[in-house]
């Protein structure tokens, strides 16, 4: 089931994008024999991430902020934006909004007030330099930044009838293939080969993704042995049908994630994620030099120029953007658009939550996503948001239809929700 990563890059780049995967990447000595390539330029990527991304046909006449607040429901957080002449937008955040939202509420939100939401893309700039936000960089700023872009593509697509796959170029696939992901590392290898074939069982998923080594660790594993004996016993357990994703998050030295790698290769893995500290960019270069399968990462990435770099450097051969952490479907659309040019796919990070609903629009409308989107559960909780409800359909799940993210009705869904002040 798994693909070494020429054969992988190939598939989901598509025949379109093959004569820019064969012209412009480097690859490793081990799946070319020793061929070089030579790589696309900073020049050329930052071109294609200075593109314009949204497409506002339609809004003729300016969209002025007037009000920007947080609600909460719940452990449900919410951003919603309204414009002076009765258009509104909302925004489902993710869980960090119980602690970031001094910073949403006292150093972003003030900036957008009185703007014209149509120039949402410069806005993502300017905010990012005002009142000095940018000493903040990282989720700190960036989520805050994310939720109100939510929130604000929400309206426009509202005030324009369109989805925002829509607003974002045009939609080009309408349910969206995905992965089951784990995310347990106390389980004995048993357990967590059991517990995959059961989220297999109740998602309908035909690919999944469990945690290798200990997080951070320095190469220590969670439990002894356990990485080395869950590998091969994951895919026994699964069959070759299943598609297997593997995360480090962070965990090995280039030795030791070159060893794991290794493991991944025989059991023939869709990819490797972060298998070196996300900030080590040189040593998970290394990694992904060493081996045939493809590496992943850029879930903890906040800065364009190192995504940049890595994408000209062949840091990894899958970035991913988280779209909260990094700041938004905008920003993650001009890292997959520099991808592209490299022949690289973007299949972004999703921190849970309703944040599947925003991958869902991304892949939507970007043409390489890889072959599967993270899920991580919970889609039954959001049915009554949106008609027709999504729903899943032989291991993918449909894309929200609609004007703006797709809910029905705002008021139905913040009804009792409080101020977050």
């Amino acid at each position: 089931m798994g693909l070494k990563r020429r054969e992988f890059l190939e598939l989901t780049a598509g025949a379109a994008l093959l004569p820019v995967l064969q012209g412009c990447r480097s690859v490793s000595n081990r799946s070319t024999g020793g061929a070089s390539r030579s790589p696309v330029t900073a020049e050329a990527l930052q071109k294609a991430a200075d593109a314009p991304v949204l497409h506002l046909d339609g809004l003729d006449a300016p969209l002025v902020i007037e009000s920007i607040e947080l609600l909460q429901k719940g452990r449900e957080y919410f951003v919603r934006v309204r414009s002076k002449d009765g258009a509104e937008g909302l925004a489902v955040t993710n869980s960090r909004a119980a602690y970031l939202h001094p910073i949403l509420n006292r150093l972003v939100i003030p900036y957008f007030i009185g703007k014209d939401a149509r120039d949402l893309e410069e806005h993502l700039f300017e905010v990012y330099r005002h009142g000095s936000n940018y000493k903040l960089q990282g989720i700190a700023l960036w989520c805050p930044v994310a939720w109100v872009e939510f929130a604000i593509l929400d309206m426009l697509g509202r005030a324009a009838g369109k989805s925002i796959g829509e607003l974002c170029g045009g939609v080009i696939r309408e349910q969206v293939p995905f992965y089951i992901a784990s995310g347990r590392r106390d389980s004995t290898p048993q357990q967590e080969a059991e517990y995959l074939v059961k989220l297999v069982e109740r998602s309908g998923a035909k690919a999944v993704k469990f945690r290798v080594g200990g997080r951070m660790s320095r190469n220590a594993d969670s439990l002894p042995g356990r990485t080395e004996q869950l590998i091969p016993l994951a895919r026994k357990t699964l069959g070759d049908d299943i598609a297997i994703h593997a995360d480090a998050n962070s965990s090995y030295d280039p030795p030791q994630a070159i060893e794991v790698g290794r493991m991944l290769e025989d059991i023939d893995a869709v990819y490797f994620e972060e298998p070196c500290p996300f900030d080590h960019l040189e040593d998970t270069k290394r990694v992904t030099d060493a081996l045939t399968i493809p590496v992943a990462g850029g879930e903890q990435e906040f800065s364009q120029r190192r995504f940049r770099w890595t994408i000209q450097n062949r840091g990894v051969d899958i970035v991913q953007p988280d779209l909260q952490y990094y700041g938004g479907l905008i920003r993650s659309t001009r890292v997959a658009r520099m991808a592209a040019l490299a022949g690289m796919p973007t299949t972004v990070h999703i921190s849970g939550g309703f944040g599947f609903v925003y991958m869902l629009h991304f892949a939507s409308f970007t043409p390489d996503v890889g072959l599967y989107q993270e899920y991580k559960m919970g889609l039954e909780k959001y049915h009554g948001w949106f008609s027709p409800r999504l729903e899943v359909r032989d291991g993918a799940i449909t894309v929200p239809k609609g004007p703006g993210v797709g809910i029905t009705d705002i008021e139905s869904v913040v009804k009792g929700a409080t101020r977050v002040a």
